[in-house]
């Protein structure tokens, strides 16, 4: 499975003069009752989950939540589908979707916590455009997570941690904070994670919290 996907995936339908068929279809609403098995919403997003170890380490973990992962690539979501199905994990789901189109589709102040977490970081100037945390995306974020609800970033490319301190510093109603400590961050490791954790790559966390 590709780590890395065509560039336009990370632009929003309205920006492309020409949509390729692998473009995820656009998402205006959903009736939760066909994603888990209580019917209710999800309280957690896992933005970009991958291959989704984080996703379902998590869905195992807090049985009593509902957790949502959003992925641009379609072979990762069906694999994903898949091992949901087949575990049977009813409070997990999964979307082909990219979210630079926005997520109109979860209710405001509804969620506890966002997961993005080693994005692709496009690291040449003229190609920051296709980095999905943008300010649209930002303000998105802000505008799904309840009161006190928190969004975790991570990344082991130092440019990208960077210009992640530079999107959150003047927004007033998250506040930042650099993790160092595993018992601070809290969350099941990431595949992304245990490589860096086995190479000894340096990596950087954030938590901010909405006020």
């Amino acid at each position: 499975m590709r780590h890395h996907t065509s560039p336009n995936l990370y632009l929003p339908l309205s920006e492309l003069k020409e949509v390729p068929n692998f473009y995820p279809p656009l998402i205006e609403s959903i009736e939760w009752k066909d994603v888990y098995s209580n019917s209710l919403p999800p309280s957690r997003l896992d933005v970009g989950c991958g291959k989704g170890r984080l996703l379902l380490d998590t869905a195992e973990a807090y049985p009593e939540i509902n957790i949502l992962g959003i992925e641009v690539r379609k072979g990762a979501v069906d694999w994903l589908k898949a091992v949901i199905s087949g575990e049977s994990i009813p409070n997990c789901g999964i979307l082909w979707y990219s979210v630079v189109n926005g997520i109109g589709f979860i209710t405001s102040d509804s969620i506890e916590e966002i997961y993005y977490l080693f994005p692709d970081p496009w690291p040449k100037k003229k190609h920051h455009k296709r980095r999905a945390f943008n300010n649209p995306v930002l303000l998105e974020f802000i505008r799904v997570l309840k009161p006190g609800g928190r969004l975790f970033l991570a990344t082991d490319v130092e440019e990208v941690h960077e210009y992640h301190l530079e999107m959150l510093k003047d927004l007033k109603s998250l506040t930042a904070k650099l993790i160092e400590s595993d018992d601070e961050w809290g969350l099941p490791i990431t595949n992304k994670e245990t490589f860096c954790r086995k190479m000894n790559i340096p990596f950087y966390r954030i938590i901010a919290t909405k006020e």
